[in-house]
């Protein structure tokens, strides 16, 4: 698959998104190197968005600048440790905004994602609920208003993808999750923040415990 159709505008980002995702899901194995060469070859694109791609994803410690090329580092699990204990002390902050913030559309809105998740997992199509999982996370962020907030948790939403689509196919823990979702969602209707920061809190700290149980 090459990159050829993208907006040139948007293609340092779209290679860095497609790199990102490969790393995480382990297209690129953690040992393996990655030259400007051989992604111009695989992407069809030239050096320039693909050397801004790589600058990128050595600040995200993803990979390691060497004399020979770039080694992926990808996510080790304790990376994953930190990210988790990140997540679970700043998600609940995060909605705790959402909830001072929140409109009438960004109630829909979740609404919306949750009614997707709840039809999803009638369907048990787990990677469309997945998806409906990373949305309603993604979409708290946002509605909170708070850029370092935002910031900091959109990339570990990302950089735990891989794990959570495991977490996600082990359907009792959907289910549950499914049901913290929506005691966050009902407590963001009630316009009680500390209420949402507290079933937030208790969503990811058993988000934290299962996903760390898998690995």
């Amino acid at each position: 698959m090459t990159m050829k159709t993208f907006h040139t505008a948007s293609l340092a980002d779209r290679v860095f998104e497609k790199l990102e995702n490969d790393i995480i899901h382990g297209v690129y194995p953690r040992g393996e190197y990655l030259t400007e060469l051989k992604l111009v070859e695989q992407l069809g694109v030239s050096r320039t968005p693909i050397r801004e791609a790589l600058r990128r994803l050595e600040q995200e410690r993803l990979i390691q600048e060497t004399g020979k090329g770039s080694l992926v580092l990808g996510i080790t699990t304790e990376d994953l440790v930190d990210i988790m204990n990140i997540r679970e002390r700043i998600e609940g902050l995060s909605a705790y905004y959402a909830c001072v913030n929140m409109t009438p559309e960004g109630l829909k809105e979740l609404e919306h994602i949750v009614d997707l998740q709840e039809f999803y997992f009638s369907k048990w199509d787990t990677e469309h609920l997945q998806q409906a999982d990373d949305m309603f996370h993604d979409a708290i962020c946002q509605l909170s208003q708070r850029n370092v907030l935002r910031d900091t948790l959109v990339p570990l939403h990302r950089k735990t993808r891989r794990y959570r689509r495991t977490a996600m196919k082990d359907k009792e823990r959907a289910r549950c999750s499914l049901r913290e979702h929506k005691a966050i969602f009902i407590a963001m209707q009630s316009g009680d923040p500390k209420k949402v920061q507290q079933a937030m809190d208790q969503h990811m700290e058993k988000v934290k415990a299962h996903l760390l149980k898998e690995i």
